[in-house]
């Protein structure tokens, strides 16, 4: 395959990317009223409520901070709640209520979900391999620097540590 050829399957597969989380953004929206962050916390919190705040922010491969903010949103339309754990008071737990329970049943899939469960059965070497390929086209755009945002939303992805080494 010669370079140019690669060089426009690259750029096609970008595309494709942004086409995906662009729809399933959409979609998400539309149907729950959510945003996709907000969503994929539900459908995360449904797989094992009560979770740990941060064991929910471990899940989603998101700062606790963040997930707090998107908690927060939540709590507000009335469809999660969280609550102090009876046998150790520092931990917080979240659960759905009902009204978040039957939102999630109906719910669309979300991109993040997608990407978080297909990267998780990936091997060490292929991750490493799309983490290459990735950061070098994030050097490309000169973007190395630039806070990380949600997928499609404005939230960004508190930085700690692990984005500050790298």
């Amino acid at each position: 395959m010669e370079k140019k050829d690669r060089i426009a399957d690259i750029i096609d597969n970008v595309r494709r990317v942004f086409q995906i989380l662009h729809e399933q953004s959409k979609k998400a929206e539309k149907e729950t009223g959510l945003t996709s962050p907000q969503l994929w916390a539900i459908k995360v919190i449904a797989d094992s409520a009560p979770v740990r705040v941060s064991e929910l922010a471990r899940r989603m491969y998101l700062h606790p901070a963040t997930v707090v903010g998107i908690l927060d949103r939540l709590e507000a339309r009335g469809l999660a709640k969280r609550r102090g754990c009876e046998k150790d008071h520092r931990v917080v737990l979240v659960d759905l209520t009902d009204k978040g329970r039957s939102l999630v049943v109906s719910a669309p899939g979300v991109a993040q979900g997608f990407l978080v469960s297909g990267l998780e059965q990936l091997s060490g070497d292929v991750l490493e391999e799309i983490n290459g390929g990735l950061s070098k086209l994030v050097q490309i755009f000169g973007a190395q620097k630039i806070p990380p945002k949600l997928i499609m939303s404005s939230e960004m992805n508190v930085p700690g540590e692990r984005q500050q080494k790298g």
